[in-house]
């Protein structure tokens, strides 16, 4: 679930009193509470009923099952807004869909989106629908249709989201379940992806704007390092599915703490990647702890499967991932990573 929209960032005061730019920055405080969020879903799946899957919803018919995974784009919109560059939106809404389907073990094979306007714009709406195109053909699936809706008293500037429909045999599912003796196996991620931007936006706008030159190397202002595309992980379900992957974790909202997702099972990370130059420049900015940037951010690492021991390095060599670690007993009732230092 992509994260809900906060406020903007503030500036450091010019006066004598202490900037808040001097205040260690949470998630919450920008204003996206994890805790509240996961039990305003819970709320809500209360009332609907809880359907089959987790990362996707898997409907039976018959041989097969149909999967269907909903998300959007979240704040990186304003970011896109502030810099006037919406090319790259549409391929994070595609990916942020099919690679939660790609975590269930299904293909995506179709998808739609949605357009929310408070009025209608030639130019960004040509540049969202050449994002869609793009990430569509990243994901190796088709775009069937989508909705434009005008609704100046509802949206301020736009909001994007759509639906992925998939499909899978259904020996093909992965079961969600990793085991104890796992191993772990990660693949890059390619920066913040499209979670956790209330906090990289809140931290960033502090002492600088999205327009400033950027620090480090690879993008020539702020706003572009926070728009690099979320990586899409299509490429992946092949070879997952012939080495056995029992399940695996698509490293968005709620950081590191989604691999508990596969079971109440103690998650050694010993090798992930080191995170990009992006996530130490929102840490030092925001001053935001070790613990919140990896209960936040993907810190490097945007996916991970669970497999058994024997298969982990073949897989890893065959997809230019890693071995980054492995599924340990848990010592108490819930699931827990260990990563750099930190219990998470």
């Amino acid at each position: 679930m992509t994260e809900g929209d906060g406020g903007d960032g503030g500036h450091a005061s010019e006066g004598g009193e202490p900037s808040e730019g001097d205040e260690e920055l949470t998630y919450a405080d920008a204003g996206v509470d994890i805790d509240a969020s996961e039990a305003a879903t819970a709320a809500l799946i209360g009332a609907v009923g809880e359907a089959e899957g987790d990362y996707a919803g898997l409907l039976d018919i018959g041989d097969r099952y149909l999967a269907l995974a909903t998300d959007g784009v979240g704040t990186k919109l304003l970011v896109a807004e502030a810099l006037g560059d919406y090319s790259t939106v549409g391929i994070d809404c595609i990916a942020m869909n099919v690679n939660d389907l790609v975590a269930a073990g299904v293909r995506p094979v179709a998808f739609v989106d949605y357009l929310a306007v408070d009025e209608p714009d030639e130019r960004f709406a040509e540049q969202v629908g050449d994002g869609l195109s793009r990430g569509a053909e990243l994901a190796d699936m088709e775009l069937v249709g989508g909705e434009t809706a005008v609704m100046p008293e509802v949206v301020r500037g736009l909001d994007l989201a759509g639906t992925c429909a998939g499909l899978a045999a259904k020996d093909a599912v992965f079961d969600g379940a990793a085991r104890p003796g796992d191993a772990l196996v990660g693949w890059r991620s390619s920066g913040i992806h499209s979670n956790g931007l209330t906090l990289a936006r809140e931290a960033v706008t502090r002492d600088h704007a999205y327009t400033d030159p950027c620090p480090f190397e690879g993008y020539e202002t702020l706003g572009e390092a926070l728009l690099e595309p979320t990586r899409i992980y299509t490429d992946l379900l092949d070879p997952m599915r012939a080495h056995g992957v029992r399940g695996a974790a698509h490293v968005t909202g709620g950081g590191w703490t989604n691999l508990t997702r596969l079971g109440d099972h103690h998650y050694a990370i010993e090798d992930a990647y080191d995170p990009q130059p992006v996530f130490e420049f929102v840490q030092s900015e925001g001053r935001v702890s070790d613990e919140e940037m990896h209960r936040t951010f993907n810190m490097g690492t945007g996916f991970v499967a669970a497999l058994d021991a024997a298969d982990a390095e073949s897989l890893a060599d065959e997809t230019e991932g890693r071995v980054i670690g492995r599924v340990e007993e848990s010592e108490g009732d819930e699931g827990s990573v260990a990563i750099r230092g930190l219990d998470i």
